[in-house]
């Protein structure tokens, strides 16, 4: 008896009509909007940034910066980057921007907890040149620092 009514309401629900009905439309823009919905991963070590990634070119430090260097200061900044399904990475936003945490030279003692915008700038620039493995579209969230090489 249970089949019978299942059958039954399947029967009801199904139309036959010519225009298909608007719930059956929602039903068909939700599912392909959730096939083109990024997927969203946030990295914050090196070692995660190369299963995503293929090719990381680091920043170059801008001329007039030369004397930071990662040396004299640490800092920190998170980008979001929109990667493509072949890789590319066709957007990125500043959602942190550089900001010097650590002085180690007391000549830039009047940097820290400041934003450096001329380092966001490379930044920008050089993670546009990332490439990462073909895959779903991507939205990657990469929190990014940097300071003295400790040996």
């Amino acid at each position: 008896m249970f089949t019978i009514v299942g059958l039954t309401i399947t029967l009801i629900s199904t139309s036959y009509a010519a225009e298909p009905s608007k719930q059956t439309k929602v039903s068909s823009e939700n599912r392909a909007r959730s096939e083109t919905r990024p997927v969203h991963l946030v990295v914050k070590s090196r070692e995660e940034l190369k299963q995503i990634f293929t090719y990381l070119p680091y920043p170059a430090v801008p001329s007039d910066l030369q004397g930071y260097e990662g040396s004299q200061v640490g800092g920190t900044g998170t980008y979001r980057l929109v990667v493509d399904a072949q890789g590319a990475v066709t957007q990125v936003t500043i959602l942190k921007g550089f900001t010097v945490t650590e002085i180690y030279d007391e000549r830039f003692s009047n940097l820290k907890g400041n934003a450096v915008p001329a380092l966001d700038k490379v930044m920008l620039q050089a993670l546009m040149r990332w490439r990462a493995k073909r895959g779903p579209l991507r939205v990657v969230d990469v929190h990014w620092s940097f300071g003295p090489i400790r040996g």
